[in-house]
């Protein structure tokens, strides 16, 4: 496992390839794991390899914040493909590393091309971020709706319920269900959107139709 010499363009095409559909070295953030093939890396690549070139950028701008990122940094060996040895290091002198600026100085200015393609990339990535739908959270309720005695009329008690109306709220199933003594309850479902209708507005709008319903019961409450 490896990416082979990263001081050389043979390196930095395999790290290239490697990152052509991976944001990180591994997993999902960036962690010591970009720090420490980062730190192998002697220049920014050139910006035919635009896919290290953005990493490294983006890798870059974490300069102050590098020691805090997650992970625990391991040999260079142990990243990258399975099937190429990693050299990188192999005849590099220590004096020589001393010298070299890993994050490079605020003032060092990348290239136009490679300016260019960073600006469009983010320019793609923002585009496409604001076109996902926001996500609406929802909940299923099952609601129990007791009736006062055996004579309350139980279709006129679910006609009354399902009159009611709100934006973010749909009726579904009913049932009616024996509670004992010859009397039913009803028992339906209903879907809210969480941000728009809560249980204490519909156990208020229910049981408003005093003459049917003597209590409502959340039954069943489960998120979407």
């Amino acid at each position: 496992m490896g990416f082979g010499d990263l001081k050389s363009a043979a390196g930095l095409r395999v790290l290239n390839d490697f990152l052509a559909d991976r944001s990180y070295i591994e997993g999902y953030v960036p962690s010591q794991a970009d720090i420490a093939v980062f730190e192998a890396i002697a220049a920014p690549p050139p910006a035919e390899l635009f896919h290290a070139l953005r990493w490294y950028n983006h890798i870059k701008s974490y300069e102050k914040q590098k020691a805090s990122l997650p992970g625990v940094k391991k040999a260079l060996g142990k990243y990258g493909p399975a099937d190429v040895e990693d050299t990188t290091g192999a005849a590099t002198d220590s004096k020589d590393d001393d010298d070299i600026d890993l994050f490079g100085s605020d003032d060092e200015e990348e290239s136009e091309e490679a300016k260019k393609l960073r600006e469009e990339r983010l320019a793609q990535y923002e585009s496409k971020k604001s076109k996902k739908p926001a996500v609406v959270a929802k909940s299923s309720i099952l609601l129990d709706v007791k009736p006062w005695d055996d004579e309350t009329d139980m279709a006129k008690l679910e006609e009354c319920v399902r009159s009611i109306q709100a934006d973010g709220l749909v009726w579904g199933s009913s049932k009616l269900v024996p509670v004992g003594y010859g009397i039913k309850k009803l028992q339906i479902q209903c879907v809210v959107e969480d941000d728009k209708v809560g249980t204490d507005m519909l156990e208020e709008r229910i049981t408003a139709f005093e003459d049917y319903v003597q209590s409502m019961d959340v039954a069943a409450f489960n998120k979407i």
